[in-house]
């Protein structure tokens, strides 16, 4: 059994990733840390949870008896942590924040997007954690990238639900300002922008053509609606066939020929990916669940990759469809 420890326990992120493991045949949670909820029972928090554990929240961290920790704590609050803390060598960190997602001299995490990064992760001590908006957008465009097939303008679109601003409640998640209601935010500057960059320079070296993201927030909880168009000079057979070949082997990614919809993806580990071809045009359409794939799921499929399970272990999810 993997021992496994959360640091920060509260959020959307973590009662996500309490949920898958709670349920993993091969993990067990020791200990789910929460400074502000210490004492608590997990379930009087994360709620969805009643009934399925009576684990209490801690304020302790018993590094010794885990085998990996996952840090769902706030962006810029991981980089403290670590600096701050002294880790044990032999422990595992998989981190859900932005803090480590782009390569620095000193930055020892591994990139954690295994569609991309599979064999890396397999050997790595510390991951980074994919953001959400750059999950999707980046499955959307990889296998272009890695027939240097980006040649041109690439424009992206992309809605995510409530749930990605997190639980901390603001003027833009309440629920009376975002239901029925629609708005843009970041436009050409989020922060997802340099990840998604960094991995399309992985594949295709020196692409420099502009890069337009415009994310929207919408009124739904949870799932990402990516749409991205760029020139392409291929068919949309060929362009079915690449991505296939691409994502061959990688089984979260499912690739259809019939125009998806979100909630084929809400509540799984799943990235569904659907493209039309419109004169010079390549249309891609991606859909994953933020807090599953984007975050909490993904972070446990680079567990499985970390510890040689198969990675679907604990990730057979069904949609909520209706």
């Amino acid at each position: 059994m993997i021992k496994t420890g959360i640091i920060g326990g509260a959020g959307y992120t973590a009662g996500e990733l309490l949920r898958i493991l709670l349920y993993h045949p091969q993990a067990e949670i020791v200990f789910v840390q929460s400074s502000s909820n210490a004492g608590n029972l997990i379930s009087d928090v994360n709620v969805d949870l009643l009934g399925d554990t009576d684990l209490r929240f801690t304020d302790t961290l018993p590094f010794n008896k885990v085998d990996v920790i996952f840090l769902c704590m706030g962006h810029g609050k991981s980089k403290e942590f670590v600096e701050k803390i002294e880790l044990p060598s032999n422990l595992k960190v998989i981190d859900l924040s932005h803090d480590f997602r782009l390569k620095r001299e000193e930055n020892e995490f591994v990139y954690g997007l295994p569609e991309l990064n599979r064999e890396a992760i397999k050997k790595a001590s510390k991951i980074a954690n994919p953001g959400c908006f750059a999950t999707g957008i980046q499955l959307a465009l990889l296998p272009l990238a890695a027939a240097n097939f980006l040649v041109d303008e690439v424009h992206v679109q992309a809605i995510t639900g409530s749930t990605g601003a997190g639980q901390k409640p603001t003027e833009t998640s309440h629920f009376s300002w975002r239901n029925s209601n629609l708005s843009a935010y970041k436009i050409f500057e989020h922060q997802h922008e340099g990840e998604i960059l960094q991995s399309i320079g992985q594949l295709q070296p020196g692409f420099s053509e502009e890069f337009n993201f415009v994310p929207i927030r919408g009124n739904h909880t949870r799932g990402i609606f990516v749409s991205a168009y760029t020139k392409f000079e291929g068919s949309l057979e060929e362009a079915n066939e690449l991505y296939r070949d691409f994502y061959k082997g990688h089984p979260f990614v499912v690739l259809t020929d019939k125009n998806p919809s979100m909630k084929q993806v809400v509540n799984t580990n799943k990235a569904v990916i659907y493209l039309e071809k419109h004169k010079d045009k390549l249309v891609i359409i991606s859909l994953t669940d933020n807090l599953i794939k984007g975050a909490s799921g993904q972070a446990v499929q680079n567990m499985n990759l970390m510890f040689g399970l198969n990675e679907k272990t604990g990730l057979n999810l069904k949609p909520v469809a209706f």
